[in-house]
């Protein structure tokens, strides 16, 4: 059983910067996929950010060249530096883990999210 743990959200101003972190409790397969997805009010929740163990990213086309996602493995944890903030990155941002289980069955945990809020 893993926990994910999400910290750094708030209040900021538009072109503003914050970052997130998300710390995961528990051992993780050495075969995972990590990252943050985002909803906003009325709207579904939507991919921001992920990264691959093997060090792959993806990047919704709305983040990117803003957006940097990373991880450190050693300490179980991800990082999202948000740049140049918008209005429309406001939004409960929800940290996610996909890994194998020792079923070697794939299982998706969620951070309970953090609230960025980017107005002036």
């Amino acid at each position: 059983q893993v926990q994910l743990v999400e910290s750094g959200g708030g209040l900021v101003q538009p072109g503003g910067s914050l970052r997130l972190t998300c710390e995961v409790s528990g051992s993780i397969n050495s075969i995972f996929t990590m990252g943050w997805y985002r909803q906003a009010p009325g709207k579904q929740r939507e991919l921001a950010a992920t990264i691959t163990s093997g060090g792959n990213t993806n990047y919704a086309d709305s983040v990117k060249g803003r957006f940097t996602i990373s991880r450190d493995n050693a300490k179980n944890t991800v990082y999202l530096q948000m740049n140049s903030l918008k209005p429309e990155d406001t939004a409960v941002y929800y940290c996610y883990l996909g890994t194998y289980n020792y079923r070697r069955q794939w299982t998706d945990d969620w951070g309970q999210g953090t609230q960025v809020t980017v107005s002036s």
